[in-house]
């Protein structure tokens, strides 16, 4: 048996808890399932329960900066594809001015609740402004 770590802990140790963002558990979703046509694109995507969970394991390895990614996705669950894609089509470089970015920041607080994307955002407005990436005119 290795020692290392492996690269699968909250499967192995924690697989009763894990959930498809349809709620399903994750040993529900089976080859069985997909051939009988139970599941749905829903029981494909990634709950933010278990982006959060999967952000404390990359934390506890010494993954910080994964870890920030991952709560930051898992704040990005409840907003709607075209919202994103309506979101990162604005944080191209001279695709916003700095109002819009700070803006898109506010939407991410208060419409959805996302601090950390919203922190993000607001940190990439205020580079994006030092830089001369900002939308002009």
């Amino acid at each position: 048996m290795s020692d290392s770590p492996s690269l699968y802990p909250l499967r192995e140790q924690a697989t009763d808890r894990l959930r498809a963002a349809s709620g399903r558990p994750l040993d529900a979703l089976t080859e069985a399932a997909l051939d009988a046509g139970e599941l749905s694109i829903a029981d494909t995507q990634v709950s933010a329960e278990t982006l959060r969970a999967q952000a404390e394991v990359a934390h506890q390895a010494g993954h910080p900066q994964l870890a920030a990614n991952l709560r930051r996705a898992a704040e990005l669950v409840a907003v709607p594809n075209p919202d994103v894609l309506r979101m990162y089509d604005l944080l191209r470089p001279g695709r916003a001015s700095y109002d819009q970015l700070v803006a898109l920041a506010d939407e991410l607080a208060t419409r959805y609740a996302a601090p950390a994307c919203a922190a993000f955002v607001r940190e990439a407005a205020e580079v994006y402004l030092r830089r001369g990436l900002c939308k002009r005119g």
